[in-house]
């Protein structure tokens, strides 16, 4: 049996559905039962609703330890999809704990219970920083310590940090680490973070673009590929998933045009930028709000990185899905 963490969030519930179709017998725990429904709307948008009924859902948290005793009993595969998704420096805090804590108590208790594989869904934001005679950056690219990196990519590369140290313990492991991850437009009333929150951006009338840009990935092609990495004989490697780099500007009109929503027009140069996001850091401190706009989301805006995908590609001769045809074809469903 496969045990899948964050099975309510976006990755996690996608997996399940991917999973449950290739005859696998899943469990997936949930910290509320108000947050399955999310994972129900995703089996009813690809009218799965049938195969929704045979996860075996159990209450847990990744972070409370009693409650996680008695969940890896028959299993013998652990997907860690479950994670804490901010880039607001006030959730510093909850950040390392669920993303590196949490992480370390599923490597513990997976160690312990002789997990044959585990697979820790990481962010191409906890690889590396590229030196001067670098132009791409991949799964071998070194972490600078020197440079500034958001509190998120510090949770996700100390989470990696305790995979590669369980996998030193005898524990076979495969970490992805996936670009912005585009799911279905419809789902964006279930989902709110990642792309479903530039979705609504858009739909909403967004006027800026930014000409930085980053790697992007779909839904489908992170699941399938993960699943495909678990089956393989391949073991205690990292893989980046992304199907192309794209500026930001693109990305936003392909999403407006998909939707049916205004095209942004206003190019947000790197000095507008940089005002916003001290104007943002003011008015939320004056009007007690979460951030909207941080010095780390103004810097990646308009950041050129390049990733590379030769890694998965030669592994398993992946072909990944045209970014701006799923986003198009997908707005249907």
């Amino acid at each position: 049996m496969v045990l899948v963490t964050g099975g309510t969030g976006l990755v996690g519930a996608h997996l399940l559905l991917h999973l449950i179709e290739n005859g696998e017998n899943v469990k997936a725990i949930y910290r509320s039962k108000n947050n399955i429904h999310k994972t129900k709307s995703v089996f009813e948008l690809y009218q799965k609703k049938a195969l929704f009924e045979k996860i075996n859902w159990i209450e847990a948290d990744i972070l409370d330890v009693p409650s996680l005793e008695d969940v890896f009993t028959g299993i013998t595969q652990v997907y860690h999809c479950a994670a804490l998704i901010s880039f607001d420096p006030k959730d510093e805090e909850a950040l390392r704990k669920t993303n590196i804590e949490g992480t370390a108590n599923m490597v513990n208790f997976s160690l312990a219970n002789n997990i044959q594989k585990f697979c820790f869904v990481s962010s191409i934001a906890a690889l590396g920083d590229l030196a001067p005679h670098e132009k791409e950056i991949t799964e071998e690219t070194d972490w600078n310590p020197e440079k500034h990196h958001s509190d998120y990519a510090i949770s996700k590369y100390g989470a990696e940090m305790e995979v590669w140290r369980g996998q030193q313990e005898g524990l076979d492991v495969i970490i992805v680490n996936p670009g912005v991850i585009l799911g279905p437009p419809k789902l964006t009333p279930v989902f709110e973070q990642g792309s479903n929150e530039i979705y609504k951006k858009v739909s909403n009338g967004l006027s800026f673009y930014t000409l930085g840009s980053t790697g992007f990935v779909t839904i489908d092609d992170v699941v399938k590929i993960t699943s495909e990495l678990m089956k393989s004989e391949i073991k205690n490697e990292r893989f980046t998933l992304i199907a192309e780099n794209i500026i930001f500007k693109e990305i936003l009109h392909t999403i407006a045009d998909a939707l049916k929503a205004k095209r942004a027009t206003i190019h947000a140069k790197p000095v507008f930028m940089h005002f916003l996001w001290m104007a943002d850091w003011l008015f939320s401190n004056l009007f007690f709000r979460r951030r909207s706009v941080t010095k780390a989301t103004a810097k990646a805006s308009y950041s050129k990185n390049l990733y590379s995908n030769e890694k998965i590609k030669t592994a398993l001769g992946t072909v990944f899905s045209d970014v701006h045809h799923y986003i198009k074809s997908s707005s249907n469903y």
